[in-house]
């Protein structure tokens, strides 16, 4: 295929015969070698130049084969949208990887380089990739196998494109849904996110030794998993997107922390640390809990990794003392540097700190042994190359078919019917005539959110592969059934067109970090316009699209039935299956909704949470109604 120079079988053969070079023995290269034996024969051959290389992750745009090769480069990611090509296939994806990888393994020692990417709903970045619901909603299914067979399925996806580490999960516990990441957020409930860590066995496999601490992955069909972003990111005042967390050590500990000691116990392989402060003091700074908790007394062995730019932030304004920054990153204990793009920059500084005795040796090489334990672990010195056969994996038909599942069980009913006694689904298939109404009932880019081929997300239905609601439904409904679809009908319209009852899909535009943030919580128009329209001339169900509970009390009574969809993904199928009756609804609210952002924040263990419009674990159920009705 002309993918790389050398056959893949030639290849590890090549691998094999070079733990004897010129006559001596390699330990480090020997896989037959205890990986603590591999890192102290490794680490003693290396310069200093080296192992700054080691420590430095730059972006893909600026890492040519010969950057990586001059510079020792230790990994390299793909920042949200950043792709080789539009569309790129598989091979395209492989091609650059790899190349990049040849420049890592060309340098004197060969250590590979690890390259990570943000899939955190599915492969979100890959066009044809399955893209899954976004956490919000995966946690209103409360279900860890679910979340785990995802994680195997994404893991198998990023693997198809010769990448081997994932920045995911995030598990953050979002107590305030003005966050703009609160999307990412499987719960308030620090017990649903907790649960919730079996992704990483999912991503990982799982742990075979009973190691606390030390990072693990199962070969070459599973990723480095990243548990981020270390801690309290979802907690920060009027929830403000990298904002400071005022919260006693008690909260931060009882509510921020929990996931975190099983994302170790589970043999996570890397932590991402927040941008976020918790009292004032910036997380990237913060040796107490990066050093002094995280890794003393947790036992974390993996490395920890800054957030994007993350060391520069730590003054106000950003990279306003450069050589301060890092001075106190580093020493905080971060042991890879999300660069991304200056990477002279960093290097030369990191190197003048050390020689100035700054920034001791004994941090480097800490940081270095963590770095080279866990490409050790997932076997990254043994097969540094993509596996063309798992190309297949991209989109495949089991992986969208849990990703339907997942979707139909995040949905969450909140409404059903007028009254009681008269509800309103499931949906008759072989209505005569159905409207469809809402900009979001035919647009994937809105149904699948931010993160999603762009780091903003996408617009419209050219984004990637998927099924719309509006496709779904046209797919579920009798073949005799009419289906009428305008975005924003008036009320007249309506009225004269003898509809046996309407579904309205609105919601949220998507959004990425602190383009997210918002102080009323509004769905924007014309959803509101739309739902007032539709809902008073006749029977609506009403899906709403969005990263978190939003403003629908105004609204609510017009409505006969309302479905939180969330941010379900490219399976819009996975919808309809509840809406008309194929299986039921049994999705609980895994946050409180609320009737007014007055009332925020307001979350389920809040002595305050007296008189929300939906409370906590609330959610209506349906039975599964067999057959063509």
């Amino acid at each position: 295929m002309g993918r790389m120079s050398i056959p893949m079988v030639g290849f590890v053969v090549l691998c094999l015969w070079t733990v004897v070079v010129e006559g001596e023995y390699m330990k480090y290269k020997d896989p037959k070698q205890p990986v603590g034996s591999r890192i102290k024969d490794l680490m003693k051959r290396m310069t200093l130049e080296e192992k700054i290389g080691q420590m430095t992750q730059i972006e893909r745009k600026v890492a040519t084969p010969d950057v990586v090769k001059q510079n020792f480069i230790g990994s390299v990611l793909s920042g949200g949208g950043s792709v080789p090509a539009p569309k790129a296939t598989a091979e395209v994806w492989t091609n650059m990887v790899d190349g990049i990888q040849k420049g890592a393994l060309s340098t004197r020692l060969g250590i590979p380089m690890i390259y990570g990417i943000d899939a955190v709903h599915g492969h979100n970045n890959v066009y044809g990739a399955t893209i899954f619901p976004h956490n919000v909603g995966l946690g209103v299914t409360r279900d860890p196998d679910l979340v785990k067979r995802i994680g195997a399925a994404t893991a198998l996806e990023v693997r198809a494109t010769g990448i081997p580490y994932a920045f995911a999960p995030c598990i953050a516990v979002c107590r305030n849904p003005r966050w703009g990441r609160c999307y990412e957020s499987y719960s308030e409930d620090y017990r649903i996110v907790k649960s919730m860590t079996e992704i990483i066995p999912g991503l990982q496999g799982d742990l075979a030794a009973k190691f606390k601490g030390v990072p693990y992955v199962g070969g070459k069909t599973k990723v480095a998993a990243c548990a981020k972003h270390f801690v309290g990111d979802g907690g920060t005042m009027n929830g403000i997107d990298e904002g400071n967390t005022v919260i006693s050590s008690n909260d931060l500990f009882s509510i921020h922390m929990p996931a975190y000691y099983d994302a170790i116990r589970k043999g996570v392989s890397t932590v991402m640390v927040s941008y976020s402060s918790w009292n004032g003091r910036r997380m990237h700074a913060n040796r107490d809990l990066v050093t002094g908790f995280l890794k003393n007394k947790l036992k974390f062995r993996g490395f920890v990794i800054s957030d994007w730019q993350g060391v520069d932030r730590i003054t106000d304004p950003p990279h306003a003392n450069y050589s301060y920054s890092l001075q106190s990153g580093i020493m905080a204990g971060i042991d890879m540097i999300m660069v991304p793009e200056n990477y002279r920059e960093f290097i030369d500084t990191l190197t003048s700190l050390v020689k100035a005795n700054i920034v001791p040796m004994t941090r480097i090489d800490d940081a270095v042994k963590r770095i080279l334990r866990v490409k050790f672990v997932m076997g990254l010195f043994e097969n540094p190359l993509s596996d063309p056969s798992l190309a297949k994996q991209i989109g495949s038909q089991e992986h969208r078919d849990l990703a339907r599942e997942a979707v139909r069980k995040s949905l969450v009913l909140l409404k059903n019917g007028k009254t009681p006694s008269q509800p309103l689904l499931p949906l008759a298939k072989r209505a005569p005539k159905i409207l469809v109404a809402g900009a979001h009932a035919d647009n994937l880019g809105y149904q699948c959110g931010g993160w999603t081929i762009e780091w903003q997300g996408v617009v419209g239905n050219d984004l990637t592969v998927g099924t719309t609601i509006l496709a779904a439904i046209k797919k579920t409904v009798d073949p005799s059934t009419q289906v009428v679809y305008q975005q924003n009908p008036d009320a007249n319209f309506v009225k004269s067109n003898g509809f046996s009852y309407a579904i309205v899909v609105v919601g949220e535009v998507p959004y990425a970090e602190m383009f997210g943030d918002s102080a009323n919580l509004t769905i924007p128009e014309p959803g509101p316009s739309t739902i007032n329209n539709v809902c008073g001339a006749v029977k609506c169900v009403v899906v709403v699209v969005s990263g978190r509970p939003v403003v629908v009390q105004p609204h609510l009574a017009k409505m006969d039935a309302l479905v939180a969809a969330w941010l379900p993904g490219t399976e819009g199928q996975g919808v309809t299956d509840a809406l008309f009756g194929d299986y039921g609804f049994t999705g609980k609210l895994a946050r409180t909704w609320f009737k007014s952002v007055d009332q925020l924040p307001m979350n389920f263990d809040d002595s305050h949470n007296k008189d929300p419009l939906f409370h906590f674990g609330f959610g209506l159920t349906t039975k599964p109604v067999k057959g063509n009705y």
